[in-house]
């Protein structure tokens, strides 16, 4: 199966503290591949070391087998504008209307005409069930709403590879499975590969083809979706099944409850 990027032995460290630990996987070509983890396990760092907004200290990021990285500025902006980006706050421009919002990339990345425009913004919005929201501005959104007009913004460009992060987050049910759908929905008839970025497991076992789940900086295992719900492996069953306890701890490490009361006492 082709692949469109690749991680190769990635590592990465803010100051003295290690953010990713050897990261090596593959995101096939045309499928929904997930990334999953807890939070602060380095999801985000992955995200900007794809994009080509930080470095690694050590190994790869490849697209289509290009070491991004090495990539000059012409090189990086050209990879990005394959790239679509659906980000974790959503990042709409809050005094421009969903339409304008939608335009925008088209009209800072082409010479399209106006009219070509208009009828590109028009039917990413009727992907995602919006176009009679399109002179709205984004304070005037549900939740739901708002992350369909991101996900229509991310795909506005028809990138080679869309990215989701956290797409998923603060959606009530409804909304949820809708914008879970989409991703599912539009990765089908578009043909683009899809990358979801998030720590939620329900929705994500259903739409997506392959997931990876990371924790404290490694990728500790990593399945189609129902190899991964009847896995063996600790991580996975621990994440999938929503237990406290297991590999990844519920306290930070630190020392006993009784040293502490002792410290505290012979310090008064």
């Amino acid at each position: 199966m082709p692949t469109l990027l690749e991680i190769d032995d990635l590592h990465f460290d803010y100051a003295n503290r290690k953010v990713l630990q050897g990261i090596s996987l593959t995101i096939p070509e045309g499928k929904v591949s997930a990334i999953l983890g807890t939070s602060g396990c380095g999801k985000t760092t992955l995200l900007k070391l794809i994009g080509g907004q930080l470095k690694p200290s050590k190994g790869a990021v490849k697209y289509n087998g290009r070491v991004v990285h090495e990539m000059n500025d012409s090189e990086l902006y050209a990879m990005r504008r394959e790239m679509g980006m659906m980000f974790q706050q959503g990042g709409l421009f809050s005094d421009l209307t969903v339409f304008e919002n939608i335009a925008f990339p088209l009209r800072e990345h082409t010479r399209l005409p106006e009219k070509l425009i208009r009828d590109l913004v028009y039917m990413k919005l009727e992907a995602v069930g919006l176009r009679g929201a399109r002179d709205l501005y984004p304070a005037e959104l549900s939740g739901g709403m708002n992350r369909r007009v991101c996900l229509a913004r991310a795909i506005a460009m028809d990138p080679n590879i869309a990215i989701y992060d956290e797409p998923f987050a603060g959606l009530d049910p409804i909304s949820l499975n809708a914008v879970a759908k989409l991703v599912r929905h539009l990765n089908d008839t578009t043909g683009i590969t899809s990358i979801v970025v998030t720590y939620d497991v329900s929705e994500t076992l259903k739409v997506v083809d392959y997931i990876y789940l990371m924790s404290d900086g490694k990728l500790v295992a990593s399945g189609d979706p129902q190899n991964m719900i009847h896995s063996s492996n600790p991580y996975a069953h621990q994440f999938i099944n929503a237990e406290a306890d297991g590999p990844v701890p519920f306290q930070v490490t630190q020392s006993k409850l009784e040293d502490d009361f002792r410290l505290q006492s012979i310090n008064i």
